[in-house]
């Protein structure tokens, strides 16, 4: 039986309100808004894990606030050669599938950029003569935020070209939820940093627009999730200031629209200043109470 849930908050554009959602979500599930959802309460003993995963633009902190504690460097083993112990056989880049290294002639060439860390060359070297050493690809940071969430975050290096492995170490460095629930906050798109966010998950939800931006890359987005087999609901955000195909594309592929927030000036003007979506508008913390338990009702929740 699961012991913790973990929520990837996910959209297949940028600028849909996907934090706006995430910051939300993780504030209606703690104790100072209306602890009154008791459907799991193993669940919400603990207040919730927020793991900001956009690790190229992340901006969560902006709304949550957080206390930073804790940081912690974010590296890839990077192969460095010993050339006195090398025979230029060329075995190590013949098992990189990256490309990272090359051997040209009597000398080893190393490329940081495209490396994955994955150590095949160092395995392979019959010689020994390849040994790993750390490399700074950006920084992970940990604290409190809204005086209850416990508040995670990446960033990567300006011009490192990769932030998967960013993504993974943050979420190995914040652990497996006990008893709570993790709300991770992806980047926008549908490539290989978004995967990476989702793998794992219990449930995403999917954050979009009325819009044909928003419908074509909803698509995407659905495309993603339904091939790594996760449960998936829809939030319709800036409702009304489209038509309804993004609605009718839902109701065609039985996808559930758990939420819609309305478009309102006010609720963009809060947002500009930095608050978040309860604070500009209190009454809809009840809303993402109730989306929370239906997204229980539909993965079929069983608490411990």
């Amino acid at each position: 039986m699961k012991q913790g849930m973990k929520i990837a908050v996910a959209s297949g554009k940028g600028g849909t309100g996907k934090t706006t959602v995430a910051a939300a979500l993780a504030l209606s599930l703690t104790e100072a808004y209306l602890p009154s959802i008791r459907e799991a309460p193993s669940l919400l003993a603990q207040p919730p894990l927020f793991l900001d995963c956009d690790v190229e633009a992340p901006n969560a902190h902006l709304f949550l606030n957080p206390d930073i504690r804790q940081e912690a460097p974010a590296v890839l083993l990077i192969p460095e050669v010993d050339e006195t112990k090398c025979t230029y056989c060329g075995l190590c880049a013949q098992v990189c599938q990256y490309h990272a290294i090359a051997v040209v002639g009597k000398h080893v060439m190393v490329f940081p950029q495209l490396c994955h860390a994955c150590g095949s060359c160092t395995l392979n070297c019959p010689e020994n003569a390849i040994h790993e050493e750390p490399h700074s690809i950006g920084q992970l940071f940990r604290g409190q935020a809204a005086g209850e969430i416990d508040f995670a975050q990446g960033l990567l290096n300006v011009g490192e070209p990769m932030a998967v492995p960013v993504i993974t170490q943050l979420k190995r460095w914040t652990g497996n939820p006990q008893n709570r629930v993790m709300i991770l906050d992806s980047p926008p798109g549908a490539s290989c940093p978004v995967v990476s966010t989702m793998q794992g998950a219990d449930y995403v939800l999917l954050v979009t627009e009325p819009t044909p931006f928003g419908l074509h890359d909803l698509r995407l987005a659905v495309q993603v999730v339904e091939a790594l087999h996760i449960p998936l609901g829809v939030v319709i955000n800036r409702d009304g200031i489209g038509d309804e195909r993004v609605e009718t594309f839902c109701r065609e592929h039985g996808l559930p629209v758990l939420m819609r927030i309305p478009f309102r000036r006010e609720f963009a003007e809060a947002i500009a200043r930095g608050q978040n979506l309860l604070e500009a508008a209190p009454e809809r913390v009840g809303d993402f109470q109730e989306m929370f338990a239906a997204i229980l009702d539909q993965i079929g929740w069983v608490p411990s």
